[in-house]
């Protein structure tokens, strides 16, 4: 091994020794100078966001039918308070459902009739309890107990004509009971284990064919598990439960509803952050943090921020800063096709998902979920930097119990919950608006702010009563300082976000050496070389990646070159470590070979290998608009022969392909990168079949 490696070796491990052992309790420090932060912490109300909670999804309840017609109540309620605020640009954008249709539950009652007199289920007490999908029906039937409402526990019993009663999911019990022709059904859902006995899960049905079967319509109720034990009870005791059920749901037309909002920068045509938050998850389901919470929180983030810069408390940013809210998916998909032109040089989006949650009544981390490789970029280590500040800056450290302040930046909203911060930077996950963002063809970076677990997740359970307004002020806090650093960032600022990223990169680089030191440490005679292969690979992609994360700072500068001696000098650094890094794990193989009585490896590249490394693709000109939402659709409409030509066997994600082209990567780096953010390796014949499969789309060139 060269002694450099040695040296940078010892260098980087006493580094990471002093980070890891001691976390300097006297030293905090935010992007954002004091007096900013102080205006932020202090006009930030985690109280207004709980009660925008309150509002608009303090629990589950009935549309009215003007709603549909008109305005939906949260799509009202967010456009006034908005006007209420003051906050530019503010308006509803209509987009029209076409043929789509919305179910609409009015009422449902199940009263028992015989031997007893009692109501045993209203939509009105929970609207969890009558399952979307049902039907319209008036009918009297016995109640059957069906187990599971397995196939097999269904065709065992006389369901004909009457209501199947079973203690599993709702879908099943309904699908397998209707078929044998009973008339509804009630479900005691056993989704996943459940924290309070009181929870419905979010249900619904489809259409079922049902020979024979007269009734008015199908249906579906759900007890939860402590009530509906007790009717589980007295059939499988053999009595004999006559109930008399009222069902009234309809079907009405819709439009999508968009509210935007806007924070004018010094120069107009230049957008920095664009906050997303969905405040619709379809139109029956209204849980209070799932994602009423995303909502209310940058609701008050764009309540902040213009009353800090109305009032001249901080300056108005050289950027703006755009903010959305609407449907899941369904609304943030077309309000981006629609304002692609205008939105398509954003330097980022901050998406926030589930972010009102009590941390230690569900037992949760506040994690910040990070972009792709990809779409490698500084706002991740712009918002960690908030996380970090907020969450070791609200300890009590046994290092200060002398001090004045032993929580040395506590940030506590008067009537919300006095407790640790406890959160978690996280690899990438989807299953939210910051996907569409961060779609190949949109291609603007997208981070996720999401608490989880969520013990109330999709269920009744997920009330107001499960937010904190504590968790939302530091949410919001984060949330505003992130953005504003962002938006105002001149030459100073963009020096200062490289060298979090180079700081972030050690600890980060640091982590993988570690896997990939475990890689080598595990292996036997008969797999040594391969881990010791996919080590080295970890490493290289992972500084591909923070060198990439690096570059994305230069678009902060305030001309170009204004600060590439910096960054390439931070560069060279993270390539010494990953230089460092590699030659130490040659040396850990090297004695692990020696133990296992064998030859070192010896890497080198197999045929394949070396022709993907010679292969680097390039986007087309017009690659961004063709791919915007219609990646998989290209594809799909090339010519049978082609897809034969270069089979792809293997599912990966063939979205994080297509991001990772730039004109200056191998398809051996682009696999690798892949590999490098996956449980499970890609292979690399798919991967190249792919390239080769978008280039006869015309999404690529290749060099």
């Amino acid at each position: 091994m060269h002694k450099r490696y040695i040296f940078l070796i010892i260098l980087i491990l006493s580094v990471s020794a002093v980070s890891y052992g001691q976390y300097t309790p006297w030293y905090y420090w935010t992007l954002l100078p004091e007096n900013k932060m102080n205006e932020i912490i202090g006009e930030a109300s985690g109280e207004t966001a709980y009660k925008t909670i309150m509002e608009t999804g303090g629990y589950t309840k009935n549309r009215r039918p003007e709603e549909y017609r008109s305005t939906f109540y949260e799509s009202a309620y967010i456009y006034d308070k908005l006007k209420w605020y003051g906050v530019p640009g503010a308006r509803i954008v209509r987009i029209p459902a076409g043929t789509g249709t919305a179910w609409n539950g009015i009422r449902g009652e199940l009263w028992e009739i015989s031997p007893g007199r009692q109501k045993l289920i209203s939509y009105r007490d929970n609207a969890f309890q009558l399952v979307e999908g049902s039907q319209s029906a008036d009918v009297t039937a016995e109640l059957v107990w069906v187990g599971q409402g397995t196939v097999e526990e269904v065709s065992r019993s006389d369901v004909r004509g009457k209501i199947a009663v079973a203690h599993g999911s709702v879908g099943m019990l309904h699908a397998n009971a209707i078929r044998a022709g009973a008339l509804g059904v009630i479900a005691i859902s056993n989704s996943r284990n459940y924290v309070d006995p009181l929870q419905i899960p979010q249900g619904f049905i489809r259409a079922v064919h049902a020979a024979g079967n007269d009734a008015d319509g199908d249906f579906a109720f759900q007890m939860n598990i402590r009530e509906g034990q007790y009717l589980r009870d007295r059939l499988l005791r053999g009595e004999k439960i006559k109930v008399h059920v009222q069902v009234e749901t309809s079907t009405e037309p819709y439009e999508l509803q968009n509210v935007e909002a806007l924070i004018p920068g010094r120069d107009p045509d230049a957008t920095a952050v664009i906050f997303s938050a969905h405040i619709f998850e379809g139109l029956v389901k209204q849980g209070a943090n799932d994602n009423k919470s995303g909502g209310a929180a940058i609701l008050e983030v764009a309540r902040v921020l213009n009353t800090l810069i109305s009032e001249g408390r901080i300056p108005r940013p050289q950027r703006s800063i755009k903010f959305w809210w609407g449907p899941e998916f369904s609304g943030s998909r077309p309000w981006v096709d629609m304002n692609f032109d205008q939105i398509k040089d954003a330097y980022c989006n901050i998406n926030m998902d589930m972010v009102g949650e009590w941390l230690s009544l569900h037992n949760a981390h506040f994690n910040l979920m990070r972009t792709t490789f990809g779409n490698a970029h500084y706002v991740n280590d712009v918002v960690e930097n908030y996380y970090r500040f907020v969450g070791e800056g609200n300890r009590d450290r046994i290092q200060n119990r002398r001090e004045i302040n032993s929580v040395p930046h506590r940030i506590v909203s008067p009537f919300g919950a006095d407790e640790p911060f406890h959160y978690s930077i996280e690899t990438h996950y989807g299953s939210s608006d910051h996907v569409v963002f961060n779609e190949f063809g949109v291609r603007i970076p997208g981070v996720m702010m999401i608490a989880w677990p969520d013990q109330w997740y999709h269920t009744s359970g997920d009330l107001v009563d499960k937010a904190d307004p504590t968790q939302l002020k530091r949410t919001v806090v984060i949330g505003a300082a992130a953005a504003y650093t962002i938006a105002d960032a001149d030459d100073d600022m963009a020096v200062r976000i490289a060298g979090e990223i180079a700081g972030n990169t050690t600890r980060r680089l640091g982590h993988q050496m570690g896997v990939a030191m475990d890689m080598i440490g595990r292996s036997e005679a008969e797999d040594l070389a391969d881990n010791y292969k996919k080590a080295v690979s970890l490493i290289e992609a992972h500084v591909l990646n923070e060198k990439a994360t690096l570059k994305s700072v230069h678009e902060l500068e305030s001309s170009p070159g204004a600060i590439d001696i910096h960054i390439a000098a931070l560069t060279r650094t993270i390539e010494s470590i990953g230089e460092a890094h590699s030659g130490a794990l040659e040396s850990q193989m090297q004695i692990k070979a020696s133990l296992l009585g064998i030859s070192p490896v010896n890497l080198s590249l197999t045929p394949l290998e070396e022709k993907a490394d010679s292969i680097i693709p390039e986007l087309t000109p017009g690659a961004y608009k063709m791919g915007r939402g219609r990646l998989n659709e290209l594809v799909a409409g090339l010519p049978a022969e082609t897809i034969a030509e270069y089979p792809v066997i293997s599912r990966f994600d063939n979205q994080e392909v297509a991001r990772l082209v730039n004109g200056g990567r191998s398809v051996l780096d682009i696999k690798k990168m892949l590999d490098a953010q996956n449980r499970h390796d890609t292979d690399l014949s798919d991967v190249m079949n792919f390239i080769y499969r978008i280039k006869e789309a015309g999404v690529v060139t290749i060099k």
